[in-house]
C-alpha cells in the first residue's frame, strides 16, 4: 500500500458464453466481489436485484446469492459479465480513487458470443472504456455500441432499486430490440 493506494488485480475471469448477447462492464470489482471471485456480491450492491427486476421470467427464476446461481442466471439471460479494468491502484473500492489502470482484452468474447451490445456500470466503467477499451476495439476493426448506466453500488445511494431497474430495463430492451 503506498499513500493509501493499493494494487490489485481482478482475480477471475469473465462469465459468458457462445450466447451472450449482452456485455455487463463494471470498472474493478469491490473487495467482497475480489474475495468471493465474482462480480456485485457486496451483500447492499443492487445489482442483481436489477437484474432479476429486469430478466427474471417468472416468480422462480431468481438470481440466488451464490457465484453460481447468479452465473446460471446470467447465462440463462444471455448477459455476460466482466470488467473494464485486469488491474490498478485503488482504494477500497471507490472508482473515484483508481489510477494506473491496465484494461482487460475483450476481444475474445465480442470476437467469439453475439454480443450486440455493451453496459457499463458508473461513470468510472464508462470513462475508462471509452478511453482504454474503444480505442483498441476500432483499432481491430470492432465497432459495438456502449451505453453508460447508472452505478448499482451502494455509494449511489442518490438512486432509487426502482429508477435504477427502468433505466436498465429500458436501455437493455432498446438494444435488444434494436436487433430483432
Amino acid at each position: 500500500m503506498v499513500n493509501g493506494y493499493t494494487h490489485v488485480e481482478h482475480g477471475f475471469g469473465p462469465v459468458w458464453d457462445a450466447e451472450s448477447r449482452l456485455l455487463i462492464l463494471g470498472s474493478m470489482p469491490s473487495p467482497k466481489s475480489r474475495e468471493a471471485s465474482f462480480y456485485y456480491m457486496h451483500p447492499r450492491n443492487r445489482f442483481w436485484p436489477v437484474m432479476e427486476a429486469v430478466f427474471a421470467d417468472d416468480a422462480n427464476d431468481i438470481t440466488g446469492d451464490t457465484a453460481e446461481s447468479r452465473r446460471s442466471f446470467a447465462l440463462r439471460h444471455h448477459f455476460a459479465l466482466w470488467d473494464v479494468i485486469a488491474s490498478c491502484d485503488i482504494t477500497g473500492a471507490a472508482d473515484s480513487s483508481i489510477r494506473n489502470a491496465v484494461p482487460n482484452d475483450l476481444t475474445p468474447i465480442l470476437q467469439a458470443a453475439p454480443i450486440i451490445h455493451v453496459f457499463t456500470t458508473g461513470t468510472k466503467s464508462a470513462q475508462l472504456y471509452r478511453t482504454l477499451i474503444k480505442p483498441r476495439l476500432i483499432a481491430r476493426g470492432i465497432a459495438i455500441p456502449m451505453t453508460p448506466l447508472p452505478s448499482t453500488s451502494p455509494a449511489n445511494a442518490s438512486m432509487r432499486l426502482s429508477d435504477l431497474v427502468a433505466q436498465y430495463s429500458n436501455a437493455m430492451r432498446n438494444a435488444l430490440s434494436a436487433q430483432d
